[in-house]
């Protein structure tokens, strides 16, 4: 079966993602105004009543923004952990019970024709997670907003076809920031943070030993980062270790700014 898959926007301003196979449609995080991604859906020709579920990573803001508005303006169920339901309440706000689903984190679950597998992984939220999708053998996985990459989590990822992983900063240029805080630079660097860029890359080369081939760099910091300097810090860290980008694996953006590339994946 053939899997669908498209970023829409990636970024600390807000992160949504596009997750299509046979006849279901998911939206991965809704953390834009809901009439923002009804914009961007129509970019790729998709009606927003036409969405199956939501399927949310966590509570901040940038990833729930537009989830109780989409999901009541056109019937959309929400798919997030009891913890994330209780956390979220405030920004979502009133959910009809019949558009309100609970996964546990682990435990894999069917929406329509697509397997959803939640993994659990360090930031400072209630219970955050990332998701690995299924469609047949195929499966894309989208796994940003991590302060480092267990073992486990690793092995969860392993060999997945399509990967947006995040490349949230450059540790020299967060901590030259003058306009950040002390205590949000440590928050940012620590466990329960962000992934940098070569953080990005050394999970990148761990992924590649696994059979991972196509990645997306996302949920790029404006402030701390550039789409130039991720891809080149990424870029080195592979060729260091003797993996070849665009012929061992292939590279690309998740952009902040715009809706980003269609992948097709049979």
């Amino acid at each position: 079966m053939k899997l669908e898959f498209c970023p829409l926007n990636s970024g600390s301003n807000g992160n949504v993602s596009y997750v299509a196979a046979g006849d279901t449609r998911l939206l991965i995080d809704a953390g834009l105004p809901g009439r923002s991604i009804v914009g961007m859906l129509e970019q790729i020709k998709v009606l927003p009543e036409t969405i199956n579920g939501i399927l949310v990573t966590h509570e901040h803001s940038d990833h729930v923004r537009g989830v109780g508005v989409l999901s009541r303006k056109f019937h959309i169920p929400i798919y997030a952990n009891e913890a994330t339901w209780q956390a979220m309440y405030r920004t979502v706000g009133d959910v009809p019970p019949h558009l309100r689903r609970v996964f546990e984190s682990e435990s894999d679950f069917y929406v329509g024709d697509i397997g959803v597998f939640p993994i659990p992984i360090s930031h400072d939220t209630v219970e955050p997670v990332a998701f690995r999708l299924y469609a047949g053998s195929r499966s894309v996985a989208v796994a940003t907003d991590m302060g480092r990459v267990s073992k486990k989590v690793l092995r969860y990822l392993a060999g997945t076809d399509l990967i947006l992983l995040e490349s949230n900063h450059d540790p020299d240029m967060l901590r030259h920031n003058l306009r950040y805080p002390e205590v949000l630079k440590q928050r940012i660097l620590g466990i329960r943070g962000h992934l940098s860029n070569m953080t990005c890359g050394e999970t990148l080369l761990a992924l590649h030993e696994t059979g991972v081939r196509q990645a997306l760099l996302g949920h790029l910091s404006q402030d701390n980062n550039t789409p130039e300097l991720a891809m080149q810090t990424v870029q080195e860290t592979l060729i260091r270790q003797g993996v070849r980008p665009g012929q061992d694996i292939r590279l690309e953006m998740a952009w902040r700014d715009r809706v980003g590339g269609y992948f097709s994946i049979e």
